[in-house]
């Protein structure tokens, strides 16, 4: 009995990822097409659109290969979609029930010459199908506009450093001196975060990011911030947090809506009960912004060690709204 054969082409464009089969997934196959799907999940891919136009026939194990990356993917807000299957696999999709979790459904069918064509869009551009929805089972409010949420690693953290910062201040080329210590402040800030264990940053975007969040966790037995710890203890009667070491939403028209999405979403991520921010106490538009979002302010925190009395402010994953806030509301950056 001659062996099936299975080639696989992979090209690359930003995070996304095009993958081009060409042979049939069976029992031979599956393991092979296992590798490959998981490993463009670990280098950080988003997106995974699969052509599967040479494709002759698709068994139950190669659905399966499928279903679980699909599942992955959902698990780090990646998304995979299958394009252009054959009769045979349209088939087995439609009997499984597993069409509307796996093939793509654009408002314009897209000729499968026009697949790679896709990859030369921006890797944050929306799909035209909107962003796949998270197996998450939190509540969090819903954001029009095509606006999609992203996880970055440490890696593109700091490949999108600068892009980010860009929330903050304007480009630093024809900025004042305030702006450029400020861009400084934040990409150090950024960049001392990303060190920490736990790390996570969630990047709001549309064709362009438009907002984000990061922090890390606090917990039992760090040393760091064992202070911050006990104050945050005595304040709330919780002995783990995470520390937001920043929030940001750009003037966007739903920046309430997404720096509200995105604290949610990071909390939910990181399994975190309690949210905690330390602002400036001057900083009373930080400190606005932070309170419409849903935070409480306790005040100055005074006696912690090298931080002079900074504002606290903190965030019940429980007790936050888990609905917009109204449109006319005030702009505030954090």
């Amino acid at each position: 009995m001659a062996v099936r054969r299975l080639d696989i082409h992979r090209r690359d464009k930003g995070e996304r990822a095009l993958v081009t089969l060409l042979g049939e997934v069976g029992p031979a196959t599956a393991p092979l097409l296992r590798a490959a799907l998981e490993r463009c999940l670990r280098d950080g891919m988003t997106v995974i659109d699969v052509d599967l136009t040479t494709v002759d026939s698709c068994d139950a194990k190669g659905l399966d290969v499928f279903l679980t990356a699909s599942r992955r993917a959902e698990r780090v807000h990646a998304a995979l979609r299958l394009h252009h299957p054959c009769a045979q696999i349209t088939r087995l999709l439609a009997v499984t029930g597993s069409a509307p979790l796996l093939l793509a459904a654009p408002v314009h069918p897209v000729p499968p010459a026009l697949l790679h064509d896709l990859l030369d869009t921006s890797a944050s551009v929306a799909s035209a199908g909107g962003t796949h929805a998270s197996g998450d089972s939190a509540a969090v409010p819903v954001v029009k506009d095509g606006i999609r949420l992203r996880r970055l690693t440490r890696r593109q953290t700091e490949g999108m450093s600068e892009d980010i910062a860009d929330l903050v201040v304007e480009p630093v080329a024809g900025s004042s001196g305030q702006a450029h210590r400020e861009r400084l402040d934040f990409l150090w800030r950024l960049a001392v975060s990303a060190r920490r264990t736990g790390f996570a940053l969630l990047l709001a975007e549309t064709t362009v990011p438009v907002g984000c969040a990061f922090g890390f966790p606090v917990g039992p037995g760090g040393r760091s911030e064992r202070g911050l710890q006990e104050c945050i203890g005595r304040l709330t009667g919780r002995t783990g947090f995470l520390l937001l070491t920043q929030v940001v939403a750009q003037h966007h028209g739903q920046h309430r809506d997404i720096g509200r999405l995105l604290q949610q979403r990071l909390l939910v991520d990181r399994h975190a009960a309690l949210g905690v921010a330390l602002l400036h106490p001057a900083d009373r538009a930080a400190q606005a912004a932070y309170e419409s979002w849903g935070w409480r302010n306790h005040g100055e925190l005074i006696g912690l060690p090298g931080r002079g009395a900074p504002c606290v402010l903190t965030l019940s994953r429980e007790s936050a709204p888990a609905v917009p806030v109204p449109r006319d509301a005030g702009r505030g950056r954090a």
